[in-house]
């Protein structure tokens, strides 16, 4: 399919713009070109637009969670056909490089990496999705884009997240920092059995939503009670078993480590702008194991099943609706943390 189309793009720190640009086109046999049914910003969007992450150059189509219907494919796709209705991996995989084969998908060597940076992302009408047979997940037809539309990052990532923590039955897990993925680090994080949640945020309106829909069962806020005092009040004086970091944060991650118990984890998921000097005269003694990386994205089957069986439950993050033209307005409302925004969904056309 030839012309143009409508899509976010990056020009440099501080300078984004919704542009007319060419449609994609099949590049490599195992490509797919994916109409864009809904797609989202995510945290990482905000880091890139204002310049956090240098690597990412322009002009670049932002953008890496999305749904989509598959409308044209390459000779090799036999994963998917068109037509199919699909949630997308935000990391693109071939599944045959070292890395792929260690599991790490998220370092495949064909270089495709991520939507939004090293390739071009979904903030568009169309994209060009990468090894579409390892990438594109068919949505069961009783659920709707918004349903699965955390599984492309945010849900994979809190996943990963509470997955690195090595969560035991009956053990206390603190997330630090109550955006979406610190939130759906939560929900995944009750999958082990946790007795208790804990969310930590500065946004008191966040941590009322956390436990509103029932994805912490306690919530600290750092402004009104000394976090570390009152997570050793409700754990016999050891401190949490298991720490999230979800902001990519000094005082976030700072905060995890003091938290964490002698012998516990942290994991690390927020994505840093800057170094942090750990304190290892310090930590070391303690048996802390620190656990960060990027998402593989490989669990995104999985997610769909406990969604479709009711086991996780991320749409209540989406908050705000609007359609592509208005994308710039959503860069404002949700990077600024505006009008109690937790999720911003796009749609490519006016309804």
């Amino acid at each position: 399919m030839q012309g143009t189309m409508k899509a976010l793009v990056y020009h440099g720190p501080e300078n984004i713009s919704l542009d007319e640009v060419p449609i994609p086109q099949i590049i490599k046999d195992d490509d797919a070109i994916v109409k864009v049914t809904t797609t989202t910003i995510c945290g990482t969007d905000i880091h890139i637009w204002h310049g956090g992450v240098p690597e990412v150059e322009s002009p670049r189509i932002l953008g890496h969670e999305f749904c989509g219907e598959i409308i044209e494919i390459g000779s090799a796709v036999h994963n998917v056909k068109v037509g199919d209705r699909c949630a997308i991996s935000c990391i693109t995989q071939c599944g045959e490089c070292f890395y792929c084969k260690q599991g790490i998908y998220s370092h495949c060597e064909t270089g495709s990496w991520i939507f939004g940076y090293m390739i071009d992302g979904c903030q568009a009408e169309y994209v060009r999705v990468p090894h579409a047979n390892l990438g594109c997940h068919i949505i069961p037809k009783e659920l709707t884009d918004e349903d699965v539309l955390c599984v492309a990052d945010i849900l994979s990532t809190g996943y990963f997240g509470a997955e690195n923590a090595n969560i035991q039955p009956g053990e206390t897990v603190l997330v630090s920092g109550c955006g979406p993925v610190g939130m759906c680090a939560m929900a995944a994080s009750r999958l082990w059995g946790p007795a208790r949640v804990i969310a930590v945020d500065i946004i008191q309106e966040r941590l009322d939503f956390a436990i509103k829909n029932g994805y912490a069962d306690i919530a600290l806020n750092p402004k009104n009670c000394d976090i570390v005092e009152q997570v050793k009040k409700l754990t016999y004086g050891r401190g949490a078993d298991r720490c999230i970091e979800g902001v990519g944060a000094a005082p976030t991650l700072q905060l995890a480590l003091d938290c964490v118990r002698p012998g516990g984890n942290v994991s690390v998921i927020g994505v840093f702008e800057k170094p942090f000097e750990l304190a290892m005269n310090k930590l070391w003694i303690q048996n802390i194991t620190l656990s960060m990386g990027l998402v593989n994205a490989n669990r995104i089957p999985f997610l769909i099943e406990l969604i479709k069986t009711g086991k996780i439950n991320m749409r209540p993050l989406i908050t705000h609706h609007a359609p592509l033209n208005d994308i710039l307005k959503g860069y404002d409302i949700f990077g600024g943390k505006k009008d109690n925004c937790i999720k911003w969904a796009v749609t490519p056309y006016e309804k």
